[in-house]
């Protein structure tokens, strides 16, 4: 683990980059990020940062976001291409080293599959992933009950939670589901029904 800046310097830069809304929501996950870490016994500084960056791709404009992905080599399937701004989540893994000077393969996976999850999520990835669903600034149908969940409930639980939540939206909204956030909640639901068998 190699962080090439201070927190509060990550914080500064973060700020000079973003408009204030997206900033308070990246201090928001990073705050909800240190209380899952300390619950689930995970490394608080990793979840400290990775929550505050895990949005930082977001100075990009969505119609840049393809050209962005392009340019560092990021795979682009049919998915992100019908809604570029998926892709804030991997160029956002690659800004991290490029202008945050974190070094850091957890941080960067964690930030890469904060938005649509995936196959194989570490308790790194799921606490970003689900920080980023309900930090205070999130306001949505549902949101306070993912919030309890956060406070009792398993881990695999909560987030098993989020994604079968989140999947109803975006059907509700007539949009495509990324086929990773069908793995994720798949394999979530799979181990389930393993430990519940006799």
């Amino acid at each position: 683990m190699s962080f090439g800046m201070s927190y509060e310097a990550m914080e500064k830069e973060l700020a000079s980059r973003l408009k204030d809304s997206r900033f308070r929501h990246c201090l928001g996950v990073a705050d909800t990020a240190v209380f899952l870490a300390r619950r689930f016994g995970v490394d608080e500084e990793r979840a400290r940062v990775a929550g505050l960056l895990h949005d930082c791709a977001r100075e990009y404009r969505n119609e840049d976001m393809l050209e962005e992905a392009q340019r560092r080599g990021i795979e682009i399937g049919e998915v992100e291409r019908s809604m570029p701004l998926l892709l804030h989540a991997y160029i956002g893994a690659k800004r991290v080293r490029e202008v945050y000077r974190v070094d850091d393969a957890m941080v960067e996976q964690a930030i890469w599959r904060h938005t649509v999850g995936g196959r194989g999520m570490t308790k790194l990835d799921k606490i970003i992933w689900f920080a980023d669903m309900i930090e205070p600034g999130r306001e949505y149908p549902g949101v306070k009950e993912l919030r309890c969940l956060a406070k009792t409930a398993s881990l695999d639980e909560m987030v098993l939670a989020g994604l079968s939540q989140s999947i109803c939206f975006v059907v509700a909204k007539g949009h495509l589901i990324h086929p990773d956030t069908v793995l994720a909640r798949n394999e979530l639901l799979l181990q389930k029904n393993d430990s519940n068998e006799p």
